[in-house]
């Protein structure tokens, strides 16, 4: 299997090395493309990594009048070219994630690409090459699973009706087997994983 990102939330301990690293990466001109989130601050200094996932089917790209958005050969969602981006933001407000982030100044959607030009000559993206716990991870799956027998990853998430597949995986509760956001369109009152673990999570789309 290709090489990819695994985000194990127990690990991080918001050190935020992974957001100084991504300011390095020379194709995001000084902006980070990667959030830390505090899971429940009011109760623990608890964080989490928040990168692009890279769906199978991303709704950015679907969007995009302008077919702006690229999928690579390896499923990588690029953030969007410049001379096609319309300055809709059609994708910034469509991601089930929150994750692209309209830069104003230079009237462009950007979002993680999993560094590109990195991983693309064989290197790691930078967050995954800084981080001191192994919160973000890259890597092959047959390679990072068997490591840790604790967790289950998961790629499959549920908004509503509608199901995404990601590229990239969650670490997860190795009784947990998906991600259920909600049901029928409305709040679940089943508490998911995913509701129990993050109170906020930065709503800010612009730059």
């Amino acid at each position: 299997m290709e090489e990819t990102m695994f985000i194990d939330p127990r690990r991080c301990i918001g050190c935020r090395a992974c957001v100084s690293a991504c300011r390095e990466c020379g194709t995001h001109k000084g902006h980070s493309m990667i959030f830390v989130d505090y899971l429940d601050r009011g109760h623990t200094t608890a964080t989490m990594p928040t990168i692009c996932m890279h769906c199978v089917e991303p709704t950015c790209a679907l969007v995009c009048p302008a077919d702006a958005i690229k999928v690579s050969e390896d499923g990588v969602v690029m953030t969007a070219m410049e001379p096609r981006c319309l300055d809709c933001r059609n994708c910034v407000n469509a991601c089930p994630f929150g994750v692209p982030k309209y830069n104003t100044a230079m009237h462009l959607q950007m979002k993680c690409d999993l560094c590109f030009d990195r991983t693309a000559e064989g290197l790691k993206p930078m967050c995954a090459s800084v981080c001191p716990t192994g919160a973000l991870t890259y890597g092959r799956y047959e390679e990072i699973v068997p490591q840790r027998r604790d967790v289950r990853p998961v790629n499959v998430h549920i908004f509503g009706h509608q199901r995404v597949e990601t590229k990239v995986y969650l670490m997860l509760p190795i009784e947990a087997d998906e991600i259920r956001v909600d049901e029928d369109g409305e709040p679940s009152f089943r508490e998911s994983w995913l509701d129990a673990q993050v109170e906020t999570a930065d709503k800010r789309n612009e730059f």
